[in-house]
């Protein structure tokens, strides 16, 4: 049964939301673990293996984040159309949205693919050319993946919204198991050293990809695409899905453009910070877990109240979502904090980077747990109501004071090093939950429409 508040029913009941996060925290534990395992199985090649692929993912997620806002604004409309129970226009939302991230992933792959070594250059050019050299081998991989990735992100992001994340969770261990395989062959065996961490990234996606558009075109799916080969372009349903995915779409590009930013400072350290980076950006992620997996929930609970128009719920299980998500941070980051120097072994690292790796890990485990729920889950309740233009402007100026700008201050001027570009990031966090919180406490976010 429906849970009650205030005397009424509302639309989702805790074995829903069981059902509903339990695999998405074990699909996006899978989806890191993706990242992590290029980044230890290519550590046995040297420490400018593991520089060169962390630099690489460091670029690559501006892309793939940006592919991940069209899967977020399709996942979005379809959600609210569910909500208002017109499953019709929520298929026909999916089908436009499948055009938009497989013409754009297409689009960029192309021009990363021609433009590599001049861009990579552009960005990394002060790097040592061990570095570089691992780092171009890696890239021509990963950018030929980006178009199955785009399409698998909106497959996965149109099944969340019908509540099916176990599919989801399935396709990422059919992902992880082609991945690691891949790696203990081509790395190990074959000898491409980071070149085979990404050639198995490559066809881990790809195989991945191909099974959910098999799952996303059958009919008894309550959203499926009809009659895929037939090019039914419908601009005013793709602006539905624009007016969130563009303003979120420039939110992620432009903060992962300060996040590369960011990484350029930490390579002017050299390489046992970038390395430590790596090492921090891969375990601390795994903090994030419960909070990155309710949130990808919330994005299709609190889009179908708003679809339905149902307020009450949506604050109701706006609050609920996010003492859900403290709970679990608390064991989380704890958990992590204890095991960190254990952890940080995993890598092949000299003895500056391992200091370095465990102490900034460890101050982060603090700041995760009590700053990081408001500043990444309750976008994804603006969003889910249609007030991404909020999220973006917040997200972007307080990337660029707090992220860029202190973190070079800290860093550099000061003397700080990496552990100054870590709280740059910190303050970031700070400005963005304070912001969001009073945004959602305030309710304008109820004023948005989106169908």
């Amino acid at each position: 049964m429906a849970e009650e508040t205030d005397g009424k029913s509302l639309l989702f009941d805790n074995r829903y939301l069981r059902k509903l996060i339990v695999p998405l925290m074990i699909e996006t534990l899978l989806s890191v673990t993706i990242g992590m395992m290029d980044t230890i199985m290519v550590s046995t090649v040297g420490e400018h293996a593991v520089s060169g692929v962390s630099l690489v993912d460091a670029v690559a997620n501006l892309f793939i984040f940006l592919f991940s806002a069209f899967a977020t604004g399709g996942a979005v409309v379809a959600s609210q159309y569910l909500g208002r129970k017109d499953r019709q226009s929520a298929c026909f939302s999916a089908k436009q949205l499948m055009y938009l991230s497989s013409s754009f992933s297409i689009a960029v792959s192309l021009l990363l693919l021609l433009f590599q070594e001049p861009f990579m250059r552009m960005v990394y050019g002060s790097v040592e050319e061990s570095v570089m050299s691992s780092a171009l081998a890696y890239f021509t991989p990963i950018v030929l993946s980006f178009p199955f990735l785009a399409v698998l992100n909106s497959a996965n992001a149109l099944f969340r919204s019908m509540g099916k994340s176990s599919i989801t969770m399935t396709v990422s261990i059919i992902m992880n198991l082609i991945n690691v395989t891949g790696n203990a062959i081509l790395i190990n065996v074959v000898g491409l050293g980071a070149m085979g961490a990404g050639i198995a990234s490559l066809l881990s996606r790809a195989i991945a990809c191909l099974f959910m558009i098999y799952r996303i075109t059958r009919q008894k799916e309550e959203i499926h695409i009809e009659k895929p080969l037939s090019f039914q372009p419908d601009f005013p349903m793709m602006r539905k899905i624009m007016h969130i995915a563009l303003p979120s779409g420039i939110e992620n590009s432009i903060f992962h453009i300060g996040k590369v930013l960011v990484s350029s400072t930490v390579a002017s350290f050299g390489t046992a910070s970038i390395a430590a980076n790596a090492v921090f950006n891969g375990l601390s992620t795994f903090a994030n877990i419960p909070g990155t997996a309710v949130g990808m929930a919330a994005v299709t609970v609190i889009g179908q109240c708003c679809g339905a128009r149902d307020y009450s719920a949506a604050s109701f299980y706006g609050k609920k979502l996010m003492k859900l998500t403290y709970m679990m941070n608390g064991v989380t980051c704890l958990v992590m904090f204890i095991l960190t120097p254990e952890l940080a072994l995993l890598y092949s690292l000299s003895d500056e980077a391992y200091g370095l790796a465990v102490k900034t890990i460890r101050l982060n485990m603090f700041q995760t747990f009590l700053f990081w729920p408001p500043a990444f889950m309750i976008p994804n309740y603006l969003r889910a109501a249609g007030d991404a233009r909020y999220t973006m402007f917040v997200s972007i100026v307080s990337m660029w004071i707090f992220r860029v700008i202190f973190s070079k201050i800290l860093g550099v001027y000061l003397g700080m090093g990496f552990m100054g570009v870590c709280w740059g990031v910190f303050l970031d966090w700070y400005c963005r939950g304070i912001c969001f919180a009073i945004r959602f406490k305030r309710g304008a976010w109820k004023k948005k429409a989106v169908i």
